[in-house]
C-alpha cells in the first residue's frame, strides 16, 4: 500500500449543533484521529431535534480549532443548490488558510436537500452528468485563471479565483455503482462509499470500478484515497450500543422505502417504524474491541486506505475517548506504516 492509512471521525451534521460539533472535532484531533468529514446537507433526515448546519461555514470554525486534524466534506453536492464555481471559491479560500489539511468530496445528492428550494429534481442520467461538469470545472477553476467553460449545464466567463492554494484541494467522488466509481478513478483523487451493504458491492462492483477507471485514464490507481464511512457503534455496554442506532434507522430504510421522500418528518417516521433489530442492521455494533477490529479488518483487507467512523449515539465524547483507548491502537497495529496526518 503506498498511502498511509489514515482514521477519521464523521461530525454527525445532522445530529448535533454546529457549537457541539466544533468540540467533538476538538476531541476527536486531541485523542488522535487524523481526519474529520461532515455531511453537507439542507435538512436532516430527522425533524425532531435534527440539525443541519452550513458545511462550508462550519469547516472555517473548525480549522482555526483544531491545528492538525486533515478536514473535509462526506459528501457536499456541487450541481444544484450551489454553482460549482462558488464551491471552488469556498475550497480555495478554506485550503488557502489551512493548507494541506482541506479535502472536499462531493456526490450526485439527495432530493430531500433540493426539494426544499423548490429545485426540479432530475434524473440519475442528468444528475451524473451535471456531477461530471461540475468536477471538471472545479478542478479547472483551482488550477487556471480567466476560466471560460462552455458546459451543458453550467458556465463561465474569464473567471479566476483569486485565492487558491499552491498545491490541489484532493476532491473525492461519492459511489454507490460502477459509473461513480470509474469516474472517481478516472477523474478524482479517491472514492468515498458507506460500509454496510455487503463485501460484494465493495469487492467486486466499486472497487473494481476505480481500478478500472484510473488505468483507462493512464493513473495509477495506488496513488488513489480509498475512503469509506464506517457506521459504528461501539460501547462497553452492548445493549447500550446497539440502542444508540435508533437515531439513523433511516439508514436502514431501503431505496424503494425513501424514493420520493422529501420531507424530514416523513422520513422520521418511517425511520420510526423500524424495529431496532432492523436501525443496527447498518452498523458494526460490538463491546468488544479486538472483535469490533476484526469486523472491520476485511475493509482494510480490501484496500480502503481512509476509514471515518460514524458513531451514532448521542453521547459522542464517551464514544471517542472510548474508541481511542480500546480501537485505533489495535486498529494502527495493523499496518506498521501508518502515520497520522
Amino acid at each position: 500500500m503506498s498511502r498511509p492509512l489514515r482514521f477519521g471521525y464523521k461530525v454527525s451534521a445532522e445530529q448535533f449543533s454546529p457549537s457541539d460539533l466544533l468540540d467533538f472535532t476538538v476531541a476527536a484531533e486531541q485523542c488522535g484521529f487524523d481526519t474529520a468529514a461532515i455531511s453537507d446537507h439542507f435538512q436532516p433526515w430527522r425533524h425532531t431535534g435534527g440539525h443541519a448546519p452550513f458545511s462550508l461555514a462550519w469547516l472555517g470554525a473548525a480549522g482555526q480549532a483544531t491545528s492538525r486534524i486533515a478536514l473535509g466534506t462526506s459528501v457536499l453536492t456541487p450541481t444544484f443548490r450551489y454553482h460549482p464555481a462558488i464551491v471552488a471559491q469556498a475550497m480555495g479560500t478554506l485550503a488557502s488558510l489551512f493548507p494541506g489539511r482541506i479535502w472536499l468530496g462531493v456526490g450526485t445528492g439527495e432530493s430531500m436537500n433540493e426539494a426544499p428550494l423548490d429545485i426540479e429534481w432530475p434524473d440519475t442520467k442528468e444528475r451524473f452528468a451535471r456531477l461530471k461538469e461540475a468536477v471538471t470545472l472545479i478542478q479547472t477553476l483551482l488550477k487556471d485563471e480567466r476560466v471560460t467553460y462552455e458546459g451543458t449545464y453550467y458556465r463561465t466567463r474569464n473567471a479566476t479565483i483569486y485565492d487558491r492554494p499552491s498545491t490541489p484541494v484532493p476532491i473525492y467522488i461519492a459511489a454507490a455503482g460502477a459509473s461513480a466509481a470509474r469516474l472517481a478513478g478516472r477523474v478524482a483523487d479517491g472514492l468515498i462509499c458507506t460500509s454496510g451493504k455487503g463485501m460484494e458491492l465493495y469487492s467486486e462492483t466499486l472497487l473494481p470500478a476505480v481500478m478500472e477507471g484510473a488505468r483507462a485514464a493512464g493513473r495509477d490507481p495506488s496513488e488513489l484515497e480509498l475512503t469509506i464511512e464506517m457506521k459504528v457503534s461501539f460501547d462497553s455496554d452492548l445493549e447500550r450500543a446497539r440502542d444508540d442506532t435508533r437515531h439513523w434507522a433511516a439508514l436502514a430504510l431501503s431505496p424503494d422505502e425513501k424514493t420520493g421522500v422529501e420531507d424530514a418528518v416523513e422520513m422520521e417516521r418511517l425511520a420510526d417504524a423500524l424495529p431496532i433489530e432492523r436501525a443496527a442492521s447498518r452498523w458494526i455494533v460490538s463491546s468488544d474491541p479486538d472483535e469490533h477490529v476484526e469486523r472491520i479488518r476485511p475493509y482494510i483487507d480490501l484496500g480502503f486506505t481512509h476509514l471515518i467512523f460514524h458513531a451514532p449515539g448521542a453521547d459522542q465524547r464517551r464514544f471517542l475517548e472510548q474508541y481511542a483507548r480500546e480501537v485505533l491502537p489495535r486498529l494502527r497495529a495493523l499496518v506498521p506504516q501508518t502515520t497520522e496526518v
